[in-house]
């Protein structure tokens, strides 16, 4: 039993924790699924800002290679093509930046209308001996007294702008601020691109140094970028721009088990984070695992209750079974012997009780010791088991006493069955060299007299047993009932 008791607990924790083990894998699967599609979504939002920016950048590139060939570019052939080119990209604006020596100044201020007076906020292009070179943009300030003029910005001067108009005019690329207040207004990147002269060679950085002759700028506002990545991805995926380990778009901090793919704008790469809110379904792993988990419960309480129930039908053999034989004992005998008497009177068939008892049993445990005796017992008990039929009720009822009861049977068939026993006790021989045993055996009948008591008969056939003995011993003796007188009363 306790075999079979670990087993099922075995069982139990198997499909426990196969179907704990079942669910994390599905959760897993669906985890993998759900990064993978967080993944896509974020490549998707990368490749569409890459490509809206990369376009944009290349109209730029454009742009310069236009102005370079045009030679002599007036402000208003600019203004057509520069809408044109915000029209078409993420530009929200753009700028042709030219070069203004120092000596060209008054000339250049005249054609373009920028007063040489320094205003209040405003930087002017006044002559200066450490700046002989001036890069302008031109904007209205509309506080200013009217009528309304135009007045120059010198980017050569803006600490945040130059060093990146200096790296244009070095490498002849197209060369990105990093995120900055925007002259057009609101926040973003600049990208500015060298112009050289036509037909002037540029293959080293002086010779760029010496061709350059302005630049042509592109404005990116944050916000048009990030239209262009959220384009790609579903209305409830949070997004997140960073560039140089901050965060420029979206929420601040980290996205916990958002998918990150790098992207370059110009020469300046960005880190691109989606998140989608949604993350794997738990819906199935977890009725998978409660299900498991139920189903290993309900089996350990049906083990558990299959184990007590064991436990106590073991007891119960244990209660009424002889430890050394296997056979009922002499508590088991009674409550055999009680129903197969009532049986016999409800059938009004007859029976027998077989009280047996072993000759000169003393001197065995004298001579060879008791579990020489203990020996016998058990194979005196083996004996009994051959030569009875399955319906018939064995018995130990202590020491060397064995109680057999015969169901259905005749007086006749009963002494048949006593002398059988005894003949087969006397030709075994035991297996420790003892010298073979006798039995005695006494029979008393019941069911002839619906009357008779289980008492009755257990007396009957212990005085023939004994009679058995006083005669000789080795033999079977049947109860006689003595005759009875008038008043019912038995004879001496």
């Amino acid at each position: 039993m306790r075999r079979r008791f670990w087993i099922g607990i075995a069982a139990v924790t198997v499909i426990a924790l196969g179907s704990i083990a079942a669910a994390i894998a599905i959760y897993i699967n669906d985890r993998d699924d759900a990064e993978a599609m967080q993944r896509g979504e974020a490549m998707r939002a990368a490749h569409q800002m890459e490509a809206v920016a990369g376009l944009s950048v290349d109209q730029l590139n454009s742009a310069a290679a236009f102005i370079r060939a045009e030679d002599d570019l007036s402000r208003h052939e600019f203004q057509v093509y520069g809408r044109s080119l915000v029209s078409q990209g993420a530009l929200a604006g753009t700028a042709f930046i030219p070069r203004v020596p120092d000596s060209k100044r008054a000339q250049f201020e005249a054609s373009h209308g920028i007063p040489i007076k320094e205003r209040t906020g405003v930087l002017s292009f006044a002559p200066s001996k450490s700046r002989p070179v001036y890069f302008p943009i031109t904007y209205v300030a509309s506080e200013l007294q009217q009528p309304r003029r135009a007045f120059g910005y010198d980017l050569g001067q803006d600490p945040e702008r130059a060093p990146f108009l200096a790296r244009a005019r070095d490498r002849g690329v197209a060369i990105s601020t990093p995120v900055t207040p925007l002259l057009i207004g609101g926040r973003g990147i600049n990208v500015y691109r060298a112009v050289y002269r036509d037909g002037a060679p540029t293959a080293t950085q002086e010779e760029r140094r010496r061709a350059l002759i302005g630049f042509s700028a592109g404005s990116f506002r944050l916000g048009d970028l990030a239209a262009a990545a959220t384009g790609a991805v579903a209305d409830d995926v949070e997004l997140q721009m960073r560039v140089a380990g901050s965060t420029v778009f979206g929420p601040r901090g980290t996205l916990e088990d958002g998918a990150t793919m790098p992207l370059r704008v110009a020469n300046r790469s960005w880190l691109l984070t989606v998140k989608d809110p949604g993350g794997p379904d738990l819906g199935l792993p977890l009725a998978v695992a409660i299900l498991g988990v139920s189903l290993a419960a309900l089996l350990a309480s049906l083990i558990v209750s299959w184990s007590r129930g064991e436990r106590m039908r073991e007891l119960e053999r244990q209660a009424s079974q002889d430890a050394l034989t296997g056979l009922g004992n002499r508590r088991r005998f009674e409550e055999d012997l009680a129903a197969t008497m009532a049986r016999s009177r409800r059938d009004g068939t007859t029976g027998a009780l077989l009280m047996l008892d072993l000759d000169r049993f003393k001197q065995v445990n004298d001579v060879h010791g008791h579990p020489a005796g203990d020996q016998l017992i058990k194979e005196v008990a083996e004996t009994l088991r051959k030569r009875t039929r399955a319906s018939d009720s064995l018995a130990r009822l202590g020491g060397d006493e064995f109680a057999v009861i015969l169901p259905r049977c005749s007086r006749g068939e009963a002494q048949i069955a006593a002398e059988a026993i005894a003949g087969e006790i006397r030709e075994h021989h035991p297996q420790d060299g003892l010298d073979p045993v006798t039995v005695s055996i006494g029979v008393a009948m019941f069911g002839e007299d619906p009357q008779t008591s289980a008492a009755t008969v257990v007396a009957d056939a212990d005085a023939a047993m004994y009679a058995a003995k006083d005669e000789g011993r080795d033999a079977v003796r049947v109860f006689e009932q003595p005759p009875r007188d008038r008043n019912g009363s038995g004879h001496p």
